[in-house]
């Protein structure tokens, strides 16, 4: 595909993984509107911004939105961005294609009660990344 193709894909492959599915946290890319998705759930944006080493590489933020049950206090939600860290911090994920996407490390942002649903507590959880051929 392209570049901007292959890295969400690369990133959203990680999501897809069966240690990922077992840690029983709904998943959401953003722009997709979830009928019911829970009291605690991701929503995935990956934000390339087109710097890269050539023409085929890119590099962004990948920006993953927190959603836990308002009132428990915030320890779920620094357990799911350990979580995330895991998977991600200073990780890498190559396509088929050869080329890899690394991850650095990550920063969360508390932002407390959502302002779409009171019932939801929201944190941000970015992580910048970098998408290149190893050919």
């Amino acid at each position: 595909m392209g570049k901007y193709v292959d890295t969400r894909t690369d990133i959203f492959s990680v999501f897809a993984l069966e240690t990922w599915i077992a840690e029983g946290i709904n998943t959401y890319p953003d722009n997709f509107i979830a009928v019911s998705p829970g009291n605690e759930f991701l929503r995935v944006s990956v934000i390339p911004n087109g710097e890269g080493l050539n023409a085929s590489s890119t590099s962004g933020i990948l920006i993953i939105d927190i959603f836990t049950e308002f009132g428990n206090g915030p320890s779920r939600t620094f357990v799911i961005a350990d979580l995330l860290d895991t998977y991600l911090s200073r990780k890498s994920v190559t396509a088929a294609s050869g080329y890899v996407t690394q991850f650095t490390d990550s920063v969360l942002d508390i932002a407390g009660k959502d302002a779409d649903n009171a019932s939801l507590f929201r944190a941000t959880y970015t992580i910048p990344f970098s998408y290149f051929g190893v050919q």
